[in-house]
């Protein structure tokens, strides 16, 4: 018996410490309760059969209401209550969340003699992205291998790797670190943040648009 609820983002991520609030049909609050770790909503108080709403809130979402019926069995089951970032936005769960090099990359594009482009990649890199609940205090680091420059042409990595260009031996990595975030547009941001590369460190803006999360297939 009593309240049952699951509160969930829509990409299916579980809002933790949503509020969940129960009334009758005359606008009085029965139940209230906290959403766990997992979004999970569970309060065993007895409850008289009837129709009840169910208000469901969280820092930094619209609320979402529900009705819920509740029979001889005592239970106000609400099912999955579905939050959306107030102004449409939906960001990931705060937390620390690491770069997959399966299918992230790092491309390079530079003009040669003025008239033509060579492009190339680093084939070895690592960082994290740390989302803060207050999205503009999170934070980006990232680190390349500058050795694993690669253009499609031997002689013209190994010349890259020479002390003419990135002096691999000398400076092995290109890192990266933000410095700040701050919000562009509905689903555009901006994060400024410091270049380190052959010794000298330059400030660097990175245009970003967010494409949303959701779990793979493992969960």
């Amino acid at each position: 018996m009593g309240l049952r609820a699951q509160v969930r983002t829509p990409d299916g991520w579980a809002v933790q410490n949503a509020a969940v609030t129960l009334t009758d049909r005359t606008g009085a609050q029965v139940v209230r309760a906290d959403a766990d770790a997992d979004g999970e909503v569970a309060a065993d108080v007895p409850l008289a059969p009837g129709p009840y709403t169910v208000i469901v809130t969280a820092v930094g979402y619209a609320p979402a209401a529900a009705t819920a019926f509740v029979t001889a069995t005592g239970v106000a089951d609400a099912g999955t209550v579905v939050l959306t970032r107030q102004g449409g936005v939906e960001l990931p769960p705060p937390g620390v969340w690491n770069i997959d090099p399966a299918h992230s990359s790092v491309a390079t594009v530079a003009q040669h003699l003025g008239f033509s482009s060579v492009r190339g990649h680093f084939g070895e890199f690592g960082g994290r992205i740390e989302i803060s609940a207050v999205p503009e205090r999170s934070r980006v680091d990232a680190v390349i291998d500058a050795a694993s420059v690669d253009t499609g042409n031997d002689m013209r990595d190994k010349h890259l790797r020479s002390p003419d260009f990135l002096d691999v031996a000398r400076f092995p990595e290109i890192t990266y670190h933000s410095t700040g975030v701050s919000q562009s547009g509905p689903d555009r941001w901006s994060v400024r943040g410091e270049l380190a590369m052959h010794g000298v460190v330059r400030k660097v803006a990175l245009d970003l648009s967010y494409l949303g999360t959701g779990p793979d297939p493992w969960g």
